[in-house]
């Protein structure tokens, strides 16, 4: 299934971090015809709630409610998210398939190196994807080939074996050929035309270089001002539930009890949020984010938000 192009890619570490800290801006853009999208660069391993597969489901569910037209995750480790070459050449492909006007990405601090790391890895990987010169497939197929013969010939010496040039190059070819045990796409289907599943990483969608126009970071995890506040009033519930999806992280149960709080404590702290940022904007929910430019204004007399 060909990847489709979008307005509006939300990237982050985990399974529902989008949902915490962007879910009603990509609801709110949906609901004005644009296409939106959201790039996991895990798949929940190491949750204390649930498995992979759990999120994997609960993702799509609140991709659906959030009108999405395409989620997907990469196979980067859960807990262990690093800005490395080829993490970058991964996130790049997707950028160039996508090919999104607007890139959405955490917060460049905070309390879990997952999400900073998000951050730096999710800029950089913008950067690269525009570089005319860099064929992306071609990197990712080298890299891996590499590491199959490296891997390869350290098994054949804990064997006691002799590594043959036959036996790497036919490594090679495998890993070329895509039958290295890296896990399908699988897809799941919502609205008509909408994409949710884990991405493989194989190659066969070659695309031209691409570099988002604007990169803004959403940055709830941290308290920080922002530029500007999204009002996401209309959106507030329906933002909610998208994050309730994640039924065994949110709901009330006996395990990691002592890390997450109920689930009335949850709807709490998320309205709390909201509100404040809603009443910087003078609004009654908002989300917040930081760009890094000087914004430009035509019209002085427009400019939202009263002083005083």
């Amino acid at each position: 299934m060909a990847t489709p192009e979008l307005d509006i890619l939300a990237i982050a570490a985990h399974r529902d971090d989008v949902e915490q800290t962007c879910g009603g801006t990509l609801l709110k853009m949906a609901e004005q015809g644009k296409r939106t999208g959201i790039l996991d660069l895990t798949r929940g391993e190491m949750g204390t709630r649930g498995s992979a597969e759990d999120r994997a489901a609960e993702a799509a569910a609140a991709a659906r409610i959030l009108q999405v037209s395409w989620r997907e995750a990469l196979d980067i480790p859960d807990g262990r998210v690093e800005n490395t070459w080829q993490n970058r050449l991964k996130v790049a492909r997707v950028i160039r398939q996508t090919r999104p006007r607007v890139v959405i990405l955490p917060y460049w601090k905070g309390r879990h190196p997952d999400h900073y790391t998000a951050s730096k890895l999710g800029y950089e990987a913008c950067f690269l994807a525009g570089l005319a010169k860099l064929d992306v497939d071609r990197a990712l197929s080298t890299q891996q080939s590499a590491f199959s013969q490296i891997a390869s010939a350290v098994a054949s010496v804990v064997a006691g074996e002799r590594q043959e040039p036959s036996a790497a190059k036919a490594a090679s070819t495998r890993t070329h050929r895509g039958t290295t045990e890296e896990p399908a796409l699988s897809l799941s289907k919502g609205a008509p035309g909408a994409a949710y599943g884990e991405f493989s990483g194989g190659a066969g969608e070659t695309a031209a270089p691409h570099r988002p126009f604007k990169i803004i970071y959403a940055t709830l995890y941290y308290d920080i001002r922002p530029s500007f506040v999204v009002d996401i009033t209309d959106q507030f519930e329906a933002r909610f539930e998208s994050l309730m999806a994640y039924k065994t992280q949110f709901s009330d149960q006996e395990a990691g009890k002592d890390i997450f709080p109920a689930r009335d404590e949850i709807r709490a702290r998320i309205e709390s949020m909201a509100r404040f940022y809603g009443m910087l904007a003078g609004v009654t929910y908002g989300e917040p984010f930081l760009q890094k430019e000087v914004g430009l204004v035509e019209d002085v007399t427009a400019i939202p938000v009263k002083s005083i």
